[in-house]
C-alpha cells in the first residue's frame, strides 16, 4: 500500500499576512477557500514540491509558531542568497558535530559537502520555523 504526505498543517494568526508571506517566497498557490466567516483554507506548494501546506481559520487548533518543518534544497548558498532576496531572515549555514555522542552546531557548511548534513534556518511570521536542509545526492531507495 502506498502512502504520500500530501499536507503540512501551518497554524497562522493572520491568513492575509501569512499568505503574502508564503506568496514573497514564490509558492504556488494552489487554493484559497473562504466557507464562512470561521473557516478560510489557504492551499499552496513549494517550488519542485509534491508536498503542499495549508492554514487558515477553523484548520487547527495548534498554537501559531509551533510548526516546525524541513524543506530540502540542493543548493544551500543558492537557496539562502534567494530567500535573502526576498527579505528573509535566514540563518547563517551551519553543520551537526558530534562530542561523546552530544549533537552540538558548528558554523558553516558540512566541510566534506556531504548530503544531509548542511542546514540553515528561517521562520515565518507567526515562529513556524523551516529548517533548509541540503541534499545531493539521496541515499538509496529515497
Amino acid at each position: 500500500m502506498s502512502m504520500r504526505l500530501e499536507v503540512a498543517v501551518i497554524p497562522v494568526t493572520d491568513v492575509s499576512r501569512a499568505l503574502h508571506f508564503y506568496r514573497s517566497l514564490g509558492w504556488r498557490l494552489d487554493a484559497d477557500f473562504e466557507a464562512s466567516p470561521r473557516f478560510r483554507l489557504v492551499q499552496l506548494t513549494p517550488p519542485g514540491s509534491e508536498c503542499s501546506i495549508h492554514f487558515g481559520r477553523g484548520i487547527t487548533p495548534a498554537a501559531p509558531g509551533s510548526a516546525h518543518n524541513y524543506l530540502v534544497v540542493s543548493d544551500m548558498e543558492q537557496a539562502c542568497a534567494d530567500l535573502i532576496s526576498r527579505g528573509v531572515e535566514v540563518s547563517e549555514i551551519y553543520h551537526n558535530v558530534y562530542d561523546a555522542g552530544v549533537q552540538d552546531q558548528a558554523d558553516g557548511p558540512d566541510p566534506e559537502g556531504r548530503s544531509y548534513a548542511s542546514y540553515a534556518s528561517f521562520s515565518d511570521p507567526d515562529g513556524n520555523g523551516w529548517v533548509l536542509q541540503e541534499v545531493q545526492v539521496r541515499l538509496p531507495g529515497r
